[in-house]
């Protein structure tokens, strides 16, 4: 996933995660109540951010808008408005369709985790937008990830990704085995493949251990990936927040 940077400055209220997944489960809930019901996955993540929360959405050339080719989102507060980069366009790029799901998610973050906050700061106009055509947050993959970008990431994860979906969609993946899998399972499980073919970790050939039961780990939530439709790399990290997918399982005393 890409790593946001954010135009705004950084002194937003500190959020735990609990409160950020339950904002996210509010969202969905208000959009079930107004519209319709969400009870399983794929999360409809676009109706979301235009007919639920009223946000204009864009496919953009972001590059040629803000002179850098890793700019992936950004939110307009003040008009209302998302923009995705051209480059993660799910019509064009059906591969990206994860990547541009999560980013419409994190966009919908900032507007419920932050808008409030620039709200309250509307008397000091620089704090979000020094124009009104300055997105408030702009989307890159080159610059370290700042903690208001990391909430808007979290919400993301929990909108797209709902802590009681995953678990009813991995029992069902698991045949009805709730419990965790451990790197060890994967790779007693994959050992064939590996040994046959090389594993890949962001397009690129996994070579040392850690990077390879990444790999692993991808390769195998990669069915639940798809039926979230998010990237396996999202889908990954959200059972590792979950304890699904686990360094070593715990021991027990029976």
């Amino acid at each position: 996933m890409a790593r946001r940077i954010s135009t705004s400055r950084e002194d937003v209220p500190y959020r735990p995660k609990k409160h950020i997944e339950e904002e996210a489960a509010v969202l969905l809930a208000e959009y079930g109540q107004k519209h319709t019901e969400v009870t399983e996955p794929p999360i409809p993540i676009d109706d979301i951010v235009e007919i639920h929360l009223g946000l204009t959405f864009e496919i953009k050339d972001m590059q040629e808008l803000f002179g850098h080719g890793d700019v992936h989102g950004a939110l307009w507060i003040n008009d209302k408005r998302v923009g995705v980069d051209q480059s993660l366009d799910p019509d064009v790029y059906p591969a990206k369709l994860g990547r541009f799901r999560f980013t419409l998610g994190h966009e919908a973050g900032h507007w419920r985790l932050h808008r409030e906050h620039f709200l309250k700061n509307t008397a000091q106009k620089n704090l979000f937008e020094e124009t009104e055509t300055k997105p408030a947050y702009v989307c890159r993959s080159s610059e370290s990830k700042k903690p208001i970008e990391w909430q808007a990431d979290f919400f993301s994860a929990c909108l797209l990704m709902p802590r009681p979906m995953a678990y009813a969609a991995w029992e069902k993946f698991r045949d009805g085995d709730d419990g965790p899998v451990a790197i060890a399972d994967l790779r007693e499980r994959y050992a064939d493949v590996e040994n046959v073919e090389p594993f890949y970790h962001r397009g690129r050939i996994a070579t040392d251990r850690k990077s390879k039961d990444v790999a692993l780990q991808e390769l195998f939530c990669r069915p639940l990936a798809e039926q979230f439709r998010v990237s396996a790399e999202a889908m990954r990290i959200r059972l590792e927040e979950l304890k699904l997918l686990v360094t070593e399982k715990p021991q027990t005393l029976f």
